[in-house]
């Protein structure tokens, strides 16, 4: 959207002269109180619309507006401080840098320094503290110290490094020196150590870092010398200390007396620190294992996305610079410092959906889930590289699936598909009630069950659980759909004409012979053939030996590890794939697939060899949960999430039906079991 003649010249009005009035404003331009509220709300609209906070008005008909917009309107020039009227959040902010960094505060102090009366400074204190309490840090007052802050010096500091960003990016530089009584010298000083570290280290910090630094390191030593000083440090030692960073920051403050915890929290502040250029992996040996985190992170997103990366060592040591400082700052709490916009570009949209669903691995290595904000830095990235190779998300077909039984049944319908439509970007698998919600666009809806849908036409209703049969004939209906036309619709005589018209045929027998072959061939040979070569039957999956009958058991953890014996002791599993399940059985309640009946599992690369099955039987049961009973646990090991998926079909037959599944329950011996599993193993 554009403003208007009017609308403009109020902007440029407000930005050129921040302090004047609603009431000048009408005068000026002879405006109605409703003309000037109506240009106010076509301003605001055009603030929101290019990422900018909207312009308030005080009752005193004042206007606070954010230092950002007056670099929009006017380009590098930015106006003093003192022409600005001062938002509540910016005043919670100065109030808490003032105490921080300054002594026997009194009300008065922050009534001076910030132009505002006392009852307004008092309501600020009230924010303040709202503020901070996510800290676990209180505001005290005394009439001898006055204003001060009380709490865990390591959280004070993750307060000092949040409001110094937050003002230097949205007040200005020049208030934060004033009422930190930081001079122009002493950053002077540390901006020259900064450049020392970055020579050191063979790096460049970006601008926006390279500006706050000097102000974060000046506010923390501060603290120090007033004997504010970190104990009980949260993190481990090594983390840090066997850092490039941690051995140059000792050489950079040597003639200064700095506690060794200190020297370890300003390391972990450069770690922190996000890099413009590097001439090397910095300090690549100490974080050697993140690499292939990464390559894996990159995998799961190809595989979801369906593109392939280029020039993919660029891009892994892109993420590497990125990632690296990110893993300090999500470990260690810090990561609130990088502040960006909430929203996420439309054509991101997409981008940063597949990217949340690709980023385990990086937040199993890094033992955190990864926030929100630091998932949209990697989504810009990624998003950026794919544009930078001609890849497009909008190009591709996009589904979601639609399935109301559960995680695990929903699962699997999701792997069959993303298997039977390669070149589909599959987005997600959604209960009924999800898909009713669902926010982002996609072409089509495959769903167990009819849906409601203004887009009906969209909806393709399948079974959970796809036989031979089922997965062509689905796949012949879609790709019409998608294409317009099925190859046997082609005839070659048609084709014939077409050629000759527009070229030399050498040998039109030959011509003939190849386009009849290849176009009244099986048009889903190579889905037949897939399914053929990969099509491992229940009972090769389960045999004999790999079947336990237990009369009892003492946890549901025991009885994972005596489940999956089998498939350890044979060669099917690692160790660790039976702790990965027992660990993310906290998060998967829904492995119950029917009554009494559990397919505990874990990703192939969480320690799969080949791809197996192994089933226990336990006689009393075992207590899942309050409201749940568990008398038959099959363990799956999936290799590549496709050899094991005929058989796992027939599993699923198994326990939906509740004759077989009663018949299994009460069996006494494997051999009943077996023969019970044989029975599904034909289908």
């Amino acid at each position: 959207m554009e403003l208007n003649e009017r609308s403009n010249k109020i902007l440029q009005e407000l930005v050129v002269n921040p302090k004047i009035t609603s009431t000048t404003l009408e005068k000026k331009y002879d405006l109605t109180r409703r003309q000037l509220g109506y240009s106010f709300n076509k301003i605001n609209n055009w603030l929101v619309s290019h990422n900018l906070p909207e312009i308030e008005r005080t009752r005193q008909g004042q206007f606070i507006i954010d230092r950002s917009i007056f670099v929009r309107v006017n380009g590098e020039h930015k106006p003093s401080v003192e022409t600005i009227v001062l938002s509540e959040r910016q005043r919670v902010h100065l109030i808490i840098l003032m105490l921080i960094c300054r002594e026997e505060l009194s009300l008065n102090h922050f009534t001076f320094e910030l132009d505002f009366s006392k009852n307004t400074i008092l309501n600020d204190l009230k924010e303040a503290q709202s503020f901070l309490d996510p800290y676990e840090i209180t505001i005290k007052y005394s009439r001898k110290t006055g204003y001060m802050l009380e709490g865990k010096e390591f959280q004070i500091r993750r307060v000092l490094i949040k409001v110094t960003y937050e003002l230097l990016m949205h007040t200005g530089a020049s208030k934060v020196k004033e009422l930190s009584l930081l001079s122009s010298e002493q950053l002077t000083r540390f901006r020259q150590q900064i450049e020392k570290l970055e020579e050191k280290l063979n790096i460049q910090f970006t601008d926006e870092k390279i500006e706050m630094m000097p102000y974060i390191l000046a506010l923390i030593l501060r603290r120090v010398e007033r004997g504010y000083v970190i104990s009980n440090f949260p993190l481990k030692h090594e983390d840090v200390s066997s850092t490039k960073e941690y051995q140059v920051m000792g050489e950079i403050f040597a003639s200064m007396d700095i506690p060794e915890e200190e020297r370890l929290f300003m390391t972990l502040h450069l770690l922190t620190t996000n890099v413009y250029r590097s001439e090397e992996l910095a300090d690549i040996e100490s974080m050697s294992d993140l690499i292939p985190i990464i390559e894996h992170m990159l995998q799961l997103f190809e595989r979801s996305a369906c593109i392939y990366f280029q020039d993919r060592e660029q891009l892994v040591d892109k993420l590497f610079q990125h990632i690296r400082p990110a893993y300090y700052r999500i470990k260690y709490g810090l990561t609130e410092t990088q502040v960006i916009q909430s929203s996420i570009a439309d054509e991101l949209k997409e981008i940063h959906h597949l990217v949340k669903r690709s980023i385990a691995p990086l937040e199993g290595f890094i033992g955190r889930e990864i926030p929100d904000n630091e998932v949209a830095y990697l989504t810009m990235l990624i998003g950026g590289w794919m544009t930078r190779q001609g890849e497009s998300i909008e190009k591709k077909v996009k589904a979601i699936v639609v399935c109301p039984q559960g995680v695990s049944v929903s699962r699997l319908l999701f792997n069959q598909l993303t298997e039977l439509f390669p070149e589909f970007v599959f987005l997600d698998s959604l209960s009924k009630r999800e898909y009713m919600e669902y926010e982002l666009d996609y072409d089509f809806v495959f769903s167990t069950i009819p849906l409601e849908s203004d887009e009906d036409e969209r909806v393709i209703v399948c079974q959970a659980f796809l036989n031979r049969d089922d997965r062509l004939r689905l796949r012949k209906q879609v790709m019409m759909e998608v294409q317009g036309y099925i190859l046997n619709d082609i005839h070659v005589d048609h084709l014939m004409d077409i050629i000759r018209n527009h070229t030399t045929i050498h040998n039109e027998k030959a011509l003939v012979e190849e386009l009849n072959s290849y176009i009244h061939r099986d048009g889903e040979s190579s889905i037949k053939q897939s399914l053929e070569r990969r099509a491992l039957h229940l009972d090769q999956l389960i045999p004999l030996n790999h079947i336990t009958v237990k009369d009892s058991v003492g946890s549901w953890e025991e009885a994972i590890q005596i489940a999956s014996e089998p498939l350890v002791t044979r060669g099917y599993v690692e160790q660790r794939y039976v702790d990965t399940m027992v660990h993310q059985m906290e998060r998967d309640p829904y492995i119950i697939i029917a009554p009494h009946f559990a397919i505990p599992h874990a990703a192939p690369e969480d320690g799969v060899i080949k791809a197996g099955m192994s089933l226990l039987k336990v006689e009393q049961g075992v207590s899942f949960n309050e409201d749940e009973t568990v008398h038959v646990i099959a363990v799956i090991a999936a290799e590549d999430k496709k050899k094991h998926m005929h058989g796992l079909m027939q599993l699923m037959n198994l326990a939906g039906s509740e004759l077989d599944r009663t018949k299994l329950i009460q069996a006494d011996e494997a051999e009943e079991i077996h023969e019970l599993i044989q029975t599904y193993s034909t289908e």
